[in-house]
């Protein structure tokens, strides 16, 4: 149960990721000379390299080709395509490139196991035939199946890839890089069946209509409790032993939050003055690990509590500034002795000043942190609280907003012009009126002279 808690939260920290993102490590301290061909330490969620050993230089995939297998195989099962449940008989077929040298569970054809068993068979069993017939059973075909794998490891990003069979026996063509290695194991630990599988040391295959229940024990001994590599902090991996590519190791571990992806190819095994012997795949894995965790660590540069700016408000009722906070913390993956004053902050303001009303979590601006000249992504910043607009300016801010639209204008235009025309109208209709009533003052005048005139006249007649 431990293990599984252990799984999902590592799932909700380090979700799908299908572009590996090379970014220097910011090391102090550096690795001494890994025991290996090539190797790459690497952290899961940004794609930081820690450290890299000749990452992409082609080397056999060996039996690391099983990692893509079962990549393929629950993404079936994500899909609805198929289901762990399912009955698969095993075909002749499914034996037809094993040689007598590979690791099998005698899995025999006619038998009757479920896809689930397989799987496990595959990965922890090492079982060369399960993964044939995964194949086989998926998509029909062996070789259908292994064109589905290149496709898919093209897709994931991988440039130095390619596969000839589903189980890693050996074929000079069948190549891979740590680089891409790290590439197909962040890609298949997005999926918790995937993990599941990988991180088991020890599974029992249920009876089966010709065979007895079988048990399996991983490769992976950083899984072995009880065992002189067992590693606590490792939750996955996939070992491979070949003639041809040596030792090598995929493996995933997570501690404090960190969670690290550690590939070893073409180590050895050497014999110790007790004359026991020691697998370098194993060592050098946990010694990564082990580096990693003790020089690196996610750092918070800035919290999405800081107020790290203010920022002048006009109008505001009883306030006229408002601190600016993160909308989210800054965390980086840092070498310890990094101290975090090498970090500049650059600030910028959408607008400034700013106007009330203004509510918390408005988007007013960012900030984006620098270290010798390298940027991260910027966060924005957003307002702290609320600040309401004063009411006196709030009506004043009103009315002239309503007033500065184009309705308002057409009203106001209108309004002057009707206005000017009844001005218009009114000063021409005085005129007229002072005229006429001027020219019937001059007609009352001219009659009254007329009558004075005849009254005059009839007096002397």
């Amino acid at each position: 149960m431990s293990r599984f808690i252990k799984v999902v939260f590592l799932l909700i920290l380090a979700p799908t990721m299908l572009i590996f993102t090379y970014k220097p490590a910011l090391a102090a301290s550096r690795f001494e000379a890994v025991i290996a061909q090539a190797a790459l330490l690497a952290e899961v969620d940004s794609g930081t390299v820690l450290f890299d050993h000749n990452m992409h230089r082609q080397h056999s995939t060996g039996e690391l080709t099983k990692i893509m297998t079962l990549l393929l195989a629950v993404t079936e099962i994500e899909n609805g395509d198929a289901d762990p449940s399912d009955i698969v008989i095993m075909t002749e077929n499914a034996w037809s490139d094993i040689n007598a040298q590979s690791t099998t569970r005698e899995v025999a054809p006619g038998e009757e196991i479920t896809l689930l068993d397989l799987m496990y068979s595959a990965v922890v069993g090492n079982a060369n035939e399960a993964c044939n017939m995964i194949a086989e059973y998926l998509s029909g075909s062996i070789e259908l199946f292994v064109e589905r794998m290149n496709l898919r490891a093209k897709d994931i990003g991988c440039e130095n890839t390619f596969f000839t069979n589903p189980h890693g026996q050996f074929d000079p063509e069948q190549q891979t890089t740590a680089r891409d290695q790290f590439l197909i194991f962040r890609e298949a630990m997005s999926f918790p069946l995937f993990l599941e599988i990988s991180g088991t040391f020890r599974y029992t295959v249920e009876e089966t209509n010709v065979s007895a229940s079988r048990s399996l024990i991983s490769t992976n001994s950083l899984l072995n409790q009880n065992g002189r590599y067992y590693y606590r902090h490792c939750l996955a991996g996939m070992s491979s032993v070949t003639y041809e590519g040596g030792h090598s190791f995929v493996g995933l571990s997570e501690s404090e939050g960190l969670s690290l992806i550690s590939i070893v190819l073409g180590s050895d095994e050497v014999m110790l003055e007790d004359e026991s012997y020691e697998l370098r795949n194993l060592t050098e894995t946990r010694r990564l690990f082990e580096w990693g965790y003790a020089n690196f660590g996610m750092r918070t540069i800035i919290s999405s509590n800081e107020l790290i700016y203010r920022v002048p408000v006009e109008h505001g009722a009883g306030a006229d500034f408002v601190n600016l906070r993160p909308e989210s913390s800054i965390e980086l993956l840092l070498d310890n002795d990094i101290p975090p004053e090498e970090f500049e902050r650059t600030i910028v303001i959408f607008t400034e000043p700013l106007m009330a009303p203004i509510e918390a979590g408005d988007v007013l601006g960012r900030v984006t942190v620098s270290r010798n000249g390298f940027e991260y992504e910027p966060i924005l910043l957003v307002a702290n609280t609320s600040i309401e607009l004063h009411r006196f300016e709030y009506i004043r801010m009103q009315i002239a907003e309503a007033l500065d639209t184009p309705l308002a204008s057409f009203i106001i235009i209108t309004l002057i012009i009707l206005i000017g025309a009844y001005v218009a109208l009114v000063i021409r209709y005085n005129v007229i009126r002072r005229k006429r009533l001027a020219k019937i003052k001059q007609e009352k005048n001219k009659l009254i002279e007329e009558r004075r005139t005849q009254s005059h006249r009839d007096e002397f007649d």
